[in-house]
């Protein structure tokens, strides 16, 4: 093992525009929506729009027609994976990534055990997967059809252990760009047509991880998984990897031949949605979020949609319409405002919400606070 003093430093500004190369968010990059989702291992997708803008802010050209059609053609889909939130994953992913992770969403069961007295978790499982494969259900279908059977255990832990035992996958129109739907559930094998396979190996979606988000720690990792006992898979990888430590002496792995652009690169503003995976997907964030910004991405349990100047969270966002509200936390240069006027433009031309009639709105940026 390498000692502390011959790995590289990495700089929190060198760490920022790794990340960013990686995250397609140093220029737009020329590749198919569909090739992003799999590069970025998902997206996160609490709601339904932030897949359409992540991709808008890393993809030159992107239209929501494009993700759009891959949700109805099942090319993507949105499921819970990583960190037992909603990801966007390319279909493949979505038959191999669930098994990986499927340790942690046993391990969240046992949380609800209390309410699970007298529930056989094997016959649920089999109970709820024959409902949602004869047609797609509710939440509150699948909870009631399990009460049938166990009607002294708790309805929200019933809720739990079927979203978490079966791999549910939200049926479209949800998910869709310019349509509603309410969330109904099927199986991924139902939906896809084809059994889940093996889990992705582990080893395998730690270079993924690293292509996507490195350099990274182990910790990094597993706060982006929401696994633990990673190491040892980077320790089978190290003779492969290469190895830095970051400014307070933290061990971080990446691909050797991976960008790592000099830390003075220009970083263009970027709009980014709620729940972005860049925010989310390391222990130490520092390297997109600054001390004196954390948390302020977040209001109660209301998470922002947020904006970066020179490649880290700057301010807070707000498109109604054609009007696109701007909070920034702090000054920025005169040529940096009009950057981000210019991105907001785009962002309002390329997402905005079309008026009654035909035409995109009128682009309008204003700078003022986000109400929450």
């Amino acid at each position: 093992m390498a000692s502390r003093t011959t790995h590289p430093v990495l700089d929190t500004r060198a760490l920022n525009r790794a990340t960013l190369a990686r995250q397609l968010l140093l220029s737009r990059a020329e590749m198919s929506a569909r090739d992003a989702v799999a590069h970025l291992l998902g997206l996160q997708a609490q709601n339904v729009k932030p897949p359409y803008f992540q991709l808008h802010a890393r993809l030159a050209g992107f239209e929501p027609a494009e993700l759009a059609g891959l949700m109805e053609s099942r090319e993507v889909v949105r499921m819970v994976t990583m960190r037992s939130t909603i990801h966007t994953h390319t279909a493949q992913d979505a038959l191999t990534l669930r098994p990986l992770v499927q340790p942690a969403r046993d391990r969240e069961v046992a949380y609800f055990r209390q309410g699970l007295v007298g529930v056989d978790l094997d016959r649920l499982t089999d109970r709820a997967r024959a409902l949602v494969d004869s047609a797609p259900r509710t939440m509150a279908e699948i909870r009631e059809d399990l009460l049938q059977e166990w009607p002294d255990a708790d309805p929200q832990s019933l809720s739990v252990a079927a979203r978490c035992r079966l791999p549910l996958v939200q049926v479209t129109p949800r998910g869709v760009w310019g349509r509603s739907g309410q969330v109904r559930l099927t199986t991924v094998e139902n939906w896809l047509g084809e059994p889940a396979g093996a889990a992705q190996p582990v080893d395998d979606v730690v270079l993924r991880y690293l292509a996507a988000f490195g350099p990274a720690s182990v910790k990094d990792m597993q706060t982006w998984a929401g696994l633990t006992r990673l190491r040892e898979a980077f320790q089978r990888l190290r003779p492969g990897l290469a190895a830095f430590r970051d400014e307070n002496g933290v061990e971080l792995f990446d691909l050797p031949d991976a960008p790592r652009p000099e830390a003075d690169t220009p970083a263009p503003p970027r709009f980014l949605p709620e729940f972005d995976n860049l925010l989310l997907s390391h222990a130490d964030r520092t390297r997109v979020v600054a001390p004196e910004v954390k948390g302020r991405s977040w209001t109660g349990n209301q998470a922002h949609c947020t904006l970066l100047v020179d490649g880290f969270l700057a301010g807070l966002w707000k498109l109604e319409g054609g009007t696109l509200t701007v909070e920034l936390f702090d000054r920025v240069p005169k040529a940096a405002e009009e950057e981000i006027v210019a991105e907001g433009e785009k962002l309002i031309a390329d997402m905005g919400a079309l008026p009654d009639g035909t035409g995109r709105p009128s682009p309008s940026v204003r700078f003022g606070p986000i109400r929450g």
